[in-house]
């Protein structure tokens, strides 16, 4: 008969917050659950081969083996030198075949420098309504939040801006959605890449917007922190209050940062 629970003789479940982590001694195995998709990644293979008979024995599934596609993302790994990348090239591909956005020109940059936005040039007149109708700008919206989430963090500050006006786009909107579009398609080959390291630094880095947003006048924190090569964590968001000075702003979007990383 099979066990229906983790032997928690060698296994102390510690499962507070996804992706869920168990331990054992000095050992330790993550497991990352998607509806029926599972990826486990541990310091110890005979942990991870545990598991694996733990699942197999007790649920009707697969081993897969070594993952090198999962929703959307490819995961090419270079073992001789240490390396694990994580490209969403295709899936950008596919993105701009959608939306039709495949035969525009490449792109430079994400946002052009200046460019401000606001709830005031939302749609005011029939005419400009007629004109969204047929643009899918929260369908295109969600591919951009999806890319910028798995492996494009430098999307991240324009996606956050234009996701401010998914209720009622105008059409200058949507020209700075098929910006970042055609950004991506000069960059779809950009990939995570994470190398094998003997130490383990974490570092991280926060910036600000003073009073980016013309609606409410409020700042945009930002910070993102990188291991071994390669972004495992980011956040772009609108600080609760108004700054009356860009110390004041700086001094948020650094405790942030430090709150985050602690």
């Amino acid at each position: 008969m099979a066990s229906n629970k983790l032997p928690v003789n060698d296994i102390t479940n510690s499962i507070k917050s996804l992706p869920h982590m168990a331990l054992s001694g000095s050992k330790y195995i993550f497991l990352v659950l998607y509806v029926d998709d599972i990826l486990l990644a541990s310091s110890d293979t005979c942990l991870l081969q545990e598991i694996k008979r733990f699942f197999m024995n007790n649920f009707e599934m697969k081993d897969l083996k070594e993952a090198s596609f999962v929703l959307g993302i490819q995961i090419p790994r270079d073992h001789s030198q240490g390396i694990l990348r994580l490209s969403q090239e295709n899936y950008i591909s596919k993105v701009l075949d959608r939306f039709s956005i495949k035969d525009s020109k490449p792109g430079d940059t994400p946002i052009v420098k200046g460019d401000k936005f606001s709830l005031k040039q939302c749609l005011n007149n029939d005419f400009e309504r007629n004109e969204m109708q047929n643009i899918s700008y929260v369908l295109t919206m969600r591919s951009l939040m999806y890319t910028q989430v798995c492996t494009r963090p430098n999307i991240a500050f324009v996606v956050g801006v234009l996701d401010r006006y998914l209720s009622d786009p105008v059409m200058q909107h949507w020209k700075a959605v098929k910006l970042v579009m055609c950004y991506l398609k000069r960059t779809k080959g950009y990939m995570l890449t994470y190398r094998k390291s003997k130490g383990l630094e974490t570092i991280g880095y926060s910036d600000f917007d003073f009073v980016g947003c013309q609606d409410s006048k409020r700042s945009t924190s930002g910070y993102i922190y990188i291991l071994t090569g390669g972004a495992i964590s980011l956040n772009f968001v609108k600080q609760t209050l108004i700054a009356p000075s860009t110390m004041t702003t700086k001094f948020v979007a650094c405790f942030e940062a430090s709150n985050h990383g602690l």
